[in-house]
């Protein structure tokens, strides 16, 4: 509980910090100090992006971080460092084709970098392949090694003893409570098949909120490519899991009439995919839900400092930070118990035997 405090401390210190710094650190202002500008923040914060930032200062504009490899497909591969785009003040060039950033993504432009809007508001240009090693795709990568690490430890410690040491004496619980809690009693019999998936994507999803939760500014589950990515795995496994017993409830409802039984086959069908869009849109929702309203709470100093001075307003917006925070622990763990559960629920009703 102590760790879970403090974890929570810093974080919500750190992010007022962030905001502080970046607003110009005075009741002058600085580079962010109106509500649009402040709901602009928010949305960046959100998004991915080409370049890995730590930290903004709002009086000179420098960007404290690395640049990540932009790798792009267009008449040809193109590689370059994102340092090209100058976190979009600039053009990039690579082998005679020019690329600029507009809203963190990358579009074919003339050496002027000029970027054509529709009515709407929206780039026209035509907008290459891109395979980019962005910042999300960096913690992504990170809450992978950190799974291989953690239960190649737990595996060479049973290796030499029977009770696990280190960080094996935190994921064993865990394990445990995955396959007795979740998998047994929604899948049945047939649980330890998919024993494998359910843990990964338990671990992968909430190393992933946590790291959203940290000063490295991940978004992961907030974006929803990588919730559409999660929910078509379960929706695969689902489907090619699926014994004759469950298309046979799907296209030929036994035990009804026959007109009910062509009424319900599209129901069924429809039914199939709005399950798994029922993960996604949950994960992504309420993740995303989560990171506005810290970042908003956050931007109370701004919003209110004019009233209230500087040093009231971060307290009040620190404290009301800090208990979301302490929330969004407990979501970060909830979320991937959530979808970890319901996709065992998915997989069990595809493997059950009729009775």
């Amino acid at each position: 509980m102590r760790k879970t405090l403090l974890f929570a401390l810093l974080v919500s210190l750190f992010n007022v910090n962030t905001l502080f710094a970046v607003s110009g650190g005075s009741e002058e202002g600085g580079q962010i100090d109106t509500q649009e500008e402040i709901k602009d923040y928010i949305e960046h914060h959100l998004q991915d992006s080409h370049d890995f930032t730590l930290w903004t200062n709002g009086k000179t504009g420098t960007h404290i971080g690395f640049h990540l490899p932009v790798i792009l497909w267009s008449d040809g591969l193109h590689v370059f460092s994102s340092s090209k785009f100058d976190h979009g003040h600039e053009v990039a060039e690579s082998n005679g084709k020019y690329f600029a950033l507009y809203h963190s993504k990358v579009y074919e432009t003339n050496a002027e970098g000029e970027i054509n809007l529709d009515e709407e508001g929206h780039a026209t240009n035509s907008k290459p392949l891109d395979f980019s090693i962005t910042k999300n795709v960096v913690g992504m990568l990170l809450a992978s090694l950190l799974i291989f690490l953690g239960f190649n430890s737990l595996a060479r410690g049973y290796h030499k003893r029977a009770i696990p040491k280190g960080v094996g004496r935190i994921l064993e619980p865990l394990v445990i409570y995955v396959r007795d809690e979740i998998a047994r009693p929604n899948i049945g019999p047939k649980y330890e098949k998919f024993i494998p998936y359910l843990l990964t994507v338990f671990f992968y999803i909430w190393i992933l909120n946590l790291l959203g939760l940290t000063p490295l500014g991940f978004n992961v589950t907030g974006n929803i490519a990588i919730t559409v990515g999660l929910a078509l795995i379960t929706f695969v496994v689902t489907q090619f899991s699926g014994n004759k017993n469950y298309w046979k409830h799907i296209f030929w409802m036994p035990g009804v009439p026959v007109v009910m039984k062509i009424i319900l086959m599209p129901i069924e069908v429809l039914g199939m995919f709005t399950k798994p869009f029922a993960l996604l849109i949950r994960l992504f929702a309420n993740i995303t839900a989560g990171h506005v309203v810290v970042m908003s709470l956050i931007a109370l100093i701004i919003t209110m400092r004019a009233q209230f001075g500087i040093v009231a307003s971060s307290s009040i917006s620190f404290g009301l930070a800090f208990f979301i925070t302490l929330i969004e622990l407990l979501v970060a763990f909830l979320q991937a118990y959530i979808f970890t559960m319901l996709s065992a629920l998915f997989i069990g009703m595809a493997v059950e035997e009729h009775h």
